[in-house]
């Protein structure tokens, strides 16, 4: 008599311990202004806006060209923007298509680099998906501006969760989503308004503001090097901060401890941002300019831009520069009539260069 045999799956034993699992994303960046980007330096990138994903913090970066022997190619790459501990490292996989948004045509063939990363800044290498020549011959090129489908999968390790040192058949363990929010901020705005614990006073156009040295080192590399390097203002109780006004350090200070910005949603949030988007590039904190970068973005038009590209080229901002530039020139004549235009090119008289680029661009 035979033994029969079960096709029935294997049960996973109840105490089974899952060490691992992968979160992987989707997201879709949208370039418009294609003819605009020749005008950009090659390598030169447009960032994307910060991703969480697998509790660390990622940067979508697309270069509009990335010159490649004697080519120029779209090219896309991830860079990270979170700190590990020193003895870990986290392990990503970033591919990316060329997607017809219309879903007429097939998205392109995906293009995948992986990576280790260990501190804040690193980068994946560069996903190159075509060439500008090829795009434009393509369908993928539509009303000026093509969008890219980017994959991220993280591997995630599971050992530091909630149930450690708990059984694994333990259905009375609590959840994550049981766990109440962090109020960490909110904490630290109560404690930069009480002043406990204060140890050092800024002197901004007269006012004074006090502070805690550790918290502002903590979130910005020149604070740092003042208060922990080997400037003089390591031992000062008393720092002046010059060529800047009370107000906007007082945003700048309240965003240090809470990560918000509640300055830019009022009546004169244009106006804000771009003075706090000067004083965050001044003082290396990237999130608040990027959050600055982001409003000044969405409220772009005909009288704003000139000014608005002046302080793009100036502070390095990729993504305002193209949509200003982009805007400019399809309605120059309006443009040049404006106060901003003045003010451009006697700051930036070498943005012109650019500008003629991408009337050039436009015409063919």
């Amino acid at each position: 008599m035979g033994v029969a045999s079960s096709n029935l799956p294997l049960q996973a034993p109840s105490n089974t311990e899952t060490l691992t699992d992968v979160v992987q994303p989707t997201k879709q960046l949208k370039i418009g202004g294609f003819s605009v980007t020749s005008a950009m330096a090659d390598g030169e990138v447009i960032k994307s806006r910060r991703w969480n994903v697998g509790r660390y913090g990622w940067e979508g970066q697309v270069v509009p060209k990335c010159r490649v022997c004697s080519y120029d190619y779209i090219a896309l790459t991830l860079c990270f923007r979170s700190e590990v501990p020193a003895d870990n490292n986290v392990k990503a996989v970033f591919s990316c298509q060329l997607i017809d948004p219309s879903g007429k045509l097939k998205p392109s063939d995906r293009s995948t680099v992986s990576g280790n990363f260990k501190r804040s800044g690193e980068s994946a290498c560069r996903v190159l998906l075509m060439t500008r020549v090829e795009l434009q011959a393509s369908g993928y090129l539509k009303d000026n501006a093509f969008t890219v489908e980017c994959t991220i999968t993280v591997l995630r390790e599971l050992a530091d969760k909630l149930t450690i040192g708990r059984p694994a058949n333990d259905l009375g363990r609590p959840t994550n989503d049981l766990v109440p929010s962090s109020g960490l901020h909110h904490h630290l705005g109560e404690l930069l308004q009480q002043g406990t614990g204060a140890d050092v006073t800024v002197i901004v156009s007269g006012e004074s503001f006090v502070a805690h040295k550790v918290i502002l080192a903590s979130r910005s590399p020149v604070f740092m090097a003042e208060f922990f390097g080997h400037m003089k203002e390591k031992h000062s109780q008393r720092v002046e901060i010059k060529d800047m006004e009370a107000a906007v350090f007082r945003a700048m200070l309240h965003f240090i401890y809470t990560d918000s910005a509640l300055e830019l949603d009022g009546q004169d949030g244009m106006m804000v941002a771009q003075h706090l988007l000067v004083a965050a590039d001044r003082y290396g904190i990237d999130r608040l300019k990027l959050i600055c970068e982001d409003k000044l973005y969405d409220g772009i038009n005909v009288d704003t831009a000139a000014t608005t590209l002046a302080l793009a080229q100036q502070h390095c901002c990729s993504l305002l520069k193209a949509k200003c530039v982009e805007l400019i020139v399809a309605n120059i004549e309006a443009v040049i009539e404006t106060e901003g235009y003045k003010h451009l090119m006697a700051s930036c008289p070498s943005v012109m260069n650019d500008l003629l680029k991408a009337v050039h661009g436009r015409k063919n």
